[in-house]
């Protein structure tokens, strides 16, 4: 996935989980502060105060943060059905 700069906060937290750290590194902290932040990684990022220059890096670092993490491998657990559990109609 390549992330860009017109992103919803919400699709890259759902998409790219190591977003948040990063964000709140950079001063984007309002993630994980329990208020939501509604709006593009743009609009976030302008409202803390980067400029375009700023956000053309986060979104080369988020770009490459979302590849390394779509090269893991799936946990064990994720790739296995409980079939135990499973409701038989």
């Amino acid at each position: 996935m390549r992330v860009e700069k017109d992103i919803t906060i919400e699709e890259l937290v759902e998409t790219v989980p190591g977003s948040v750290k990063y964000l709140m590194n950079e001063g984007i902290k309002c993630i994980a502060c329990g208020e939501p932040i509604w709006g593009t990684l743009e609009e976030a990022a302008l409202e803390k105060g980067f400029n375009e220059k700023d956000i053309q890096v986060f979104v080369k670092e988020l770009s490459k943060i979302a590849f390394e993490e779509s090269q893991k491998p799936m946990k064990e657990t994720e790739n296995k059905i409980d079939i135990k559990n499973m409701d038989p109609e």
